[in-house]
């Protein structure tokens, strides 16, 4: 693939999903775009191309951003900001949120849907603490293939075996032929939609925690301030935000603070964060 091309389908990308493509990763779009072209029965890149720049259909542009930004996700990824979520983010925001017993929690970034199961099954754990209170788990993704995937709750063996406890998966799982089907009761706790982090997502509503993990090191520094912005104005002073280990808001953004001694735990700066620090 020759620099203008990349250019010109890198520039896409940014338009489209806030993806910033590194030209040492051009082997990232031949290999995932080369289905796409087969797809549409193009017999290489290079007529993909053509067809983009002299008719811009948008079923070959969402497929060429979905191709490119699906993302790898697992069963409780990286295991400790799902134990603080357990052990100290929901115990204290149900004691601020008694009255109203209403919890709203937003998995930006979903892909397949580990990442809002795994918190769906932490709340279904919780039962004793949450008997009667409305949980709602909303679940985002960009790509129209992966929300799907979600939604069936559908996994394979190696998908499975993945930071998911053998004990849970007997429990929460069921098997279906040589893949595993989340119990319905679970997947009902989410909801997902279709929603690009470029876009304002106060049609989504508020929510007192945020996960937004692992999604901003894709994308440029004025980006990366621009959707923090936007999610902030979304939560309430006490609300919670989840990055990823390698992520930070520090010389990114005002509207969030880390949360001392809870690394990828960030609070709505000048709030009072609903997780109290001992």
């Amino acid at each position: 693939m020759n620099t203008a091309d990349f250019e010109f389908l890198a520039s896409i990308l940014k338009q489209r999903s806030g993806l910033v493509l590194a030209a040492e990763k051009a082997y990232l779009l031949e290999s995932r775009l080369m289905p796409v072209a087969r797809k549409f029965g193009f017999t290489g890149l290079p007529e993909l191309i053509a067809a983009v720049k002299k008719e811009r259909p948008e079923d070959l542009l969402r497929d060429i951003t979905e191709a490119m930004t699906t993302n790898e996700s697992l069963f409780f990824r990286d295991m400790k900001p799902f134990d603080q979520f357990r052990n100290l983010v929901i115990p204290q925001l149900a004691s601020a949120r008694a009255g109203a017993k209403k919890i709203r929690i937003w998995s930006a970034a979903a892909s397949s849907g580990q990442e809002p199961y795994s918190i769906a099954i932490i709340l279904s754990e919780m039962q004793s603490l949450l008997e009667g209170w409305d949980l709602e788990i909303v679940a985002t993704d960009i790509s129209v293939e992966m929300l799907n995937r979600a939604r069936s709750g559908l996994y394979t063996q190696f998908e499975v075996q993945r930071g998911l406890p053998i004990a849970t998966l007997v429990k929460y799982f069921k098997q279906v032929g040589e893949k595993w089907r989340l119990d319905a009761s679970v997947r009902s706790m989410v909801k997902f939609k279709e929603f690009n982090l470029l876009d304002d997502p106060a049609s989504l509503g508020r929510f007192d925690v945020v996960f937004c993990r692992n999604v901003l090191i894709y994308f440029d520094q004025q980006t990366k301030s621009e959707v923090l912005g936007r999610i902030a104005k979304q939560m309430p002073k006490d609300g919670v935000l989840y990055l990823g280990g390698a992520e930070t808001v520090l010389g990114i953004t005002d509207d969030f603070v880390p949360i001392t001694g809870h690394r990828g735990m960030y609070a709505i700066a000048g709030g009072e964060p609903a997780l109290k620090i001992a």
